[in-house]
């Protein structure tokens, strides 16, 4: 993207890897959606690629005028593209949430402020606690896709808001 834009690319964007989530829901797009395989892996790609939630909407609206209304599965995984976007922007490296609760794993350059976190784990210590230094568990009950989206997207637009003043040198 750098080399396309005629910047130089920094060492570490090109180190830096994709946030990964696992939520355990469906977030795929079923063979008998889109029917041919390397235009459903090209699909996935495009995804993957997607560097605004806009971006990721132009997909979900090409999807839809070219196979029809999106399955769950599909709109699951247009939701956590998006997700994963935020999280990337806030220095989230991983999230990892089942129906019993989950952990979500911050970057060494996170930009989430330390004492929010810290502040979270004083208020409600049966809900999150600290495991290592850049790890929070969080026991919160989240028993289909919808819910569990929907509590990791709160969770991520709290940290959004949450962020650390940015040091002054």
């Amino acid at each position: 993207k750098a080399l396309k834009e005629g910047k130089q690319p920094s060492l570490d964007s090109m180190l830096s890897k994709q946030t990964e989530i696992d939520l355990r829901i469906p977030s795929l797009l079923p063979e008998d959606y889109i029917f041919d395989v390397s235009l459903r892996l090209s699909f996935y790609k495009r995804i993957a690629s997607c560097s605004t939630a806009n971006d990721v909407d132009e997909i979900q609206v090409e999807l839809i005028d070219r196979f029809g209304l999106l399955p769950d599965a599909a709109k699951n995984l247009a939701s956590i593209a998006k997700l994963r976007l935020k999280a990337e922007k806030i220095g989230i490296s991983r999230i990892d949430a089942s129906a019993e609760g989950g952990v979500v794993e911050f970057s060494d350059n996170t930009k989430v402020d330390p004492m929010f976190i810290i502040g979270l784990m004083q208020q409600q210590p049966q809900i999150y606690k600290m495991e290592g230094a850049n790890k929070l568990k969080f026991k919160i009950k989240s028993s289909d896709s919808k819910s569990r989206l929907q509590l990791i997207s709160s969770m991520l637009a709290e940290f959004s808001r949450k962020q650390a003043p940015a040091n002054i040198h």
